[in-house]
């Protein structure tokens, strides 16, 4: 499936792989996929290695992080003499040695241009913990996260849907409506099956009938994600990290978002459970938006640390946790769920863009969903699940800090009125292009 990962290591590619590039991302995105069909694509010669099987490679870091010399003795374990000029070497999983990471530094360093690609599941945690400097400054970083809806039309099918999306966020003229009809529904089908490509795939193979998909999927890979909370931690920190895991749908299911500590636990509290929330964001499970008071640049100045959301990382796996079905998503009733699902879905659409999450919240009650800065511009952003649009917030927001323009994203048409830009849904992924 096309990921636009693939661009970025055209890129690298194309200006001589200088230094060696770093995938960061949660399990199950697509970083081996996606890195192992670039290589084998783009290179003469390819070598992969999985850190976490192949042990005996993972001792030669142990001996030695000497460029020359690890090349050299991989050759050897493989029975095959490394041509560099022309090889590219994967190493994945290297968050299970330290050592390696370490050598990436030499590899930059080395005369010899060599081309490597790192990647590991959960390099967030494991660079957190590390006892030795990083190579600040001799790796290249990318984070990669779950398909965006860009992402999924390409993978359906619809790539020509989104040239015409495109041209109308930018003009602000609305889609045909039959179009714009056909879209929402697309964007609902992508917040049950969410981003994770092996169950976008599963949504191919069953030609978009949510009745043919296999939820299997998500359940599997929710298990491995508690699987690796077990592997990676100690029983006692597991257990916690689980807890605030497995609390997220309570925790968004509310009409008032704000983490709490006692939805986890009746005497949770942040000196217990801090640690653990530590943990899931550098695994890149869930995201965190903190609260603005006073919108000024640069926003993280000003932002409230105690104050915070917790977003999945996926909605697939959200809707999964929570135990929704897709008629839930289609259902009338549902209006607080379905509110739930669209704000995680910006929340991790923003986080794909590259953007911080922050919220804004007055003295009183009045809360605008997101806050975005657009070329040096704070814009407030308000999300709604349906194509009623009305917001008491944004207005007070608007008379309090008068922003040059609001972004209104729900099931509306495209459009420009006023100070309000409307987005559709399914648009969310061109915001501040």
């Amino acid at each position: 499936m096309k990921r636009k990962i693939v661009k970025k290591l055209t890129k690298w590619k194309n200006e001589g792989c200088i230094k060696p590039y770093m995938i960061i991302g949660a399990r199950q995105v697509g970083k081996t996929y996606s890195i192992d069909n670039f290589c084998k694509n783009n290179f003469q010669e390819y070598i992969y290695i999985n850190l976490e099987r192949e042990n005996e490679v993972r001792r030669i870091f142990e001996e030695s992080i000497d460029p020359e010399m690890i090349i050299r003795q991989i050759g050897f374990l493989k029975n095959n003499a490394i041509n560099i000029i022309n090889a590219v070497i994967f190493f994945d999983e290297i968050q299970v040695s330290e050592r390696a990471i370490i050598s990436l530094k030499y590899f930059a360093e080395h005369e010899i241009n060599y081309k490597i690609i790192v990647a590991g599941s959960l390099l967030g945690v494991a660079l957190n913990r590390f006892k030795s400097s990083f190579p600040v400054g001799k790796v290249k970083r990318y984070y990669l996260y779950p398909m965006d809806f860009e992402e999924f039309l390409w993978a359906i099918g619809q790539e020509d849907l989104t040239h015409e999306i495109t041209k109308c966020y930018k003009t602000n003229k609305k889609m045909f409506e039959p179009v714009h009809d056909k879209l929402i529904n697309y964007y609902k089908d992508f917040l049950f099956v969410g981003g994770m490509p092996e169950s976008v795939l599963s949504y191919v193979e069953a030609n978009g009938d949510l009745n043919y998909y296999s939820r299997e999927i998500k359940r599997d890979i929710l298990e491995d994600y508690l699987a690796d909370m077990n592997k990676y931690t100690t029983n006692a920190e597991a257990l916690k990290v689980k807890q605030v895991f497995q609390s997220i749908p309570s925790q968004l299911g509310r009409d008032n978002t704000k983490f709490s500590y006692k939805l986890i636990a009746q005497n949770g509290k942040k000196a217990v459970y801090g640690s653990s929330i530590d943990w899931l964001l550098a695994s890149n499970l869930v995201y965190r938006a903190t609260m603005i008071e006073v919108p000024r640049i640069p926003l993280k100045t000003y932002h409230k640390e105690n104050m915070f959301k917790l977003y999945m990382g996926d909605t697939g796996l959200l809707s999964e946790m929570a135990d929704m079905t897709p008629y839930d998503l289609y259902s009338a009733g549902a209006k607080l769920f379905n509110g739930m699902m669209t704000e995680n879905y910006i929340a991790q659409t923003l986080i794909s863009l590259g953007m911080n999450l922050y919220y804004w919240r007055s003295g009183n009650s009045a809360e605008v969903d997101f806050l975005i800065n657009i070329e040096g511009q704070i814009i407030p952003v308000e999300v709604k699940s349906s194509t009623n649009t009305k917001s008491k917030a944004l207005k007070t927001y608007v008379d309090l800090n008068k922003p040059a323009y609001v972004i209104k994203i729900s099931g509306k048409n495209f459009g420009h009125s006023g100070l309000v830009k409307s987005v559709p849904l399914y648009a969310a992924y061109l915001l501040g292009s």
